[in-house]
């Protein structure tokens, strides 16, 4: 049996599809089905039920799940205490979140918690992975925080007696469209025409908020899907180009619309909210990783 099944096994039932899984997972989607089967052939049990969708596992699959996490999680502290026996994993932590969140909310973090770096000679690690990896990277022990994004669309399955949260900041997906230096936008949902549509790919969780909140809106714009990206900043600077509409997060967009460069393309009850939250294990970290976690609490 090899660990990857295991973590094959904990990103299907994420995300309960074994075409997302395996883009995830970074394999083709038959490999992944193959590693699945090898997985079941270890186990001796069917693990998924056959033919459901979205992707269920069965008793034996679920029993071997929280298994395959608590094993995941031992895992990780393993390495951890033998990288702490050397010195160099005490004074680094490890924070996993989306590239967005990195180049925002991370930002106007950092000169908060230098001075705690600098204090023990430390650093402070940031690894930009899908919301699906971070999650197992803060279940592995790869990564002592998760900043992540909170809304009832996207479900973070983390045991609430083994992690918990806070909130960091609240934020709103609004679309905005280019503005002329005569304050004329470059494209009005009261058009007759579909306005072109710069949408996130389906792996980002952006994305996934987007797509509900058009799909059960009773008033969703008449839009023509135009480009996807998988890249927040991309469509930021597509946008700023007047080649569409997109909806980006306001802590990106503020400062463009404030210039004039950018305008909401619709009313308020176009944008979608959320949260964003930090997550880490309740056990006692080490003495950087709670003094950060301190200056979290404080903001």
């Amino acid at each position: 049996m090899q660990l990857k099944w295991l973590e094959d096994l904990v990103a299907l039932a994420q995300t309960r599809s074994f075409s997302r899984a395996a883009e995830l997972r970074h394999v083709t989607h038959p490999a992944f089905g193959r590693r699945i089967k090898a997985l079941e052939d270890w186990a001796g049990a069917a693990l998924v039920e056959r033919g459901s969708s979205p992707a269920t596992l069965t008793a034996a699959g679920e029993r071997l799940l929280a298994d395959a996490r608590d094993l995941l999680q031992g895992v990780g502290q393993a390495r951890d205490a033998l990288q702490g026996a050397a010195g160099r994993r005490e004074r680094t932590v490890t924070l996993a979140t989306g590239r967005t969140l990195a180049r925002t909310l991370v930002a106007d973090w950092l000169p908060r918690i230098a001075p705690l770096l600098d204090a023990v000679q430390g650093e402070f690690h940031i690894r930009t992975r899908s919301l699906a990896d971070t999650v197992q990277m803060l279940e592995r022990g790869d990564a002592d925080f998760m900043l992540t994004y909170h809304h009832p669309v996207l479900a973070v399955q983390l045991n609430a007696r083994q992690y918990t949260h806070i909130t960091l900041a609240q934020d709103s997906l609004v679309p905005v469209t280019r503005c002329s230096a005569l304050g004329q936008r470059s494209h009005e949902f009261a058009s007759p025409a579909p306005v072109p549509y710069l949408a996130y790919a389906g792996t980002l969780a952006l994305g996934r908020l987007v797509e509900d909140h058009l799909a059960n809106h009773p008033q969703a714009p008449w839009l023509r899907r135009l480009v996807e990206c998988d890249s927040a900043d991309a469509l930021l600077e597509y946008a700023l180009k007047g080649v569409g509409v997109a909806w980006l997060p306001w802590s990106m967009v503020a400062t463009a619309c404030k210039a004039g460069q950018l305008a909401p393309a619709g009313d308020a009850r176009l944008t979608v909210d959320f949260e964003v939250r930090l997550y880490r294990a309740k056990r006692e970290g080490r003495a950087l990783t709670e003094a950060i976690w301190q200056s979290a609490l404080t903001r």
